[in-house]
């Protein structure tokens, strides 16, 4: 339950566990800890603008309420389906999701189709939803990763690299998940700075998917326990059709916005409903 986290050129380390402590008799995880916090800080952000966005608190718990538990599972079932070989021979494992198994874009995937039931049925915009839902998933993200270093896992391969990090004294590897947790920050602290100047509904999602699609691919290219489809990492295939697809939407809507603006005449004065001759 203990690991030894090391940065052998910063001459760092310590015996990290991955138990925080015990509740009758369970072990409380500092993955899950770490997990909870990273959504806590997010919903209290959105909380803090969802009014901004045309939206109220109620909505903001409505949405989580519907989002988490889909995500959960979601991100569950899109382990499971990558690692079949697996669990078709251990199916009573599937539903053991404290032995780990989540996959974050399995979670993304369950949240969109969640936020999407939720505005059908309460009538709001998707798009709006999207966007708020975009710089939420961006500090859960951010923060979510440091589980993966708790436990050890979710690294790359062999670096001389500086900042390489040795588990259990082996060779300095990639710590990609600090990588990501800071590419997740660099892109929350853009769309923080740009959210009230957007163009359109749906624009900060775009931007999402467009900015951690691109980390993603050269990230996950760097890791050893990807998911895989033939000769296929599946995240980074993902990662890649997603964010070109976004930048691709990006482009055409902010063209047709060009191309408005630019056959748009302001009103003279007098033709003007406030105007005077």
């Amino acid at each position: 339950m203990e690991h030894v986290i090391a940065f052998p050129a910063l001459d760092w380390q310590a015996t990290i566990s991955r138990v925080a402590f015990e509740v009758l008799g369970m072990n409380i995880y500092w993955y899950g800890i770490i997990i909870c916090v990273g959504a806590i800080l997010a919903a209290r952000y959105v909380d803090a603008h969802v009014q901004a966005f045309g939206l109220t608190s109620n909505h903001l718990m409505d949405c989580l309420l519907v989002c988490v538990p889909t995500a959960i599972v979601c991100a569950r079932i899109y382990y499971v389906v990558f690692e079949w070989e697996y669990y078709s021979q251990h199916p009573a494992k599937i539903v053991a999701i404290r032995d780990g198994g989540l996959a974050i874009y399995g979670g993304v995937i369950g949240a969109v189709l969640a936020l999407w039931a939720y505005s059908r049925a309460k009538r709001l915009s998707f798009a709006t939803l999207c966007d708020l839902a975009a710089m939420g998933l961006l500090i859960g993200q951010c923060i979510g990763r440091w589980g993966n270093f708790v436990n050890g896992e979710a690294h790359g391969g062999e670096t001389a690299l500086p900042w390489g990090m040795s588990i259990d004294g082996a060779a300095p590897v990639h710590p990609t998940f600090l990588y990501e947790s800071l590419w997740n920050l660099a892109g929350f602290l853009g769309l923080h700075l740009y959210w009230k100047k957007r163009r359109f509904r749906g624009e900060l999602a775009l931007l999402y998917v467009a900015w951690y699609g691109l980390g993603r691919t050269w990230i996950e290219g760097l890791r050893t326990d990807s998911l895989y489809i033939g000769a296929f990492r599946v995240s980074q295939v993902l990662a890649a059709v997603s964010c070109a697809a976004a930048v691709a939407l990006l482009v055409r809507q902010y063209r047709r916005l060009s191309v408005q603006q630019h056959f748009y005449t302001p009103p003279t004065p007098d033709e003007d409903e406030g105007g005077t001759t």
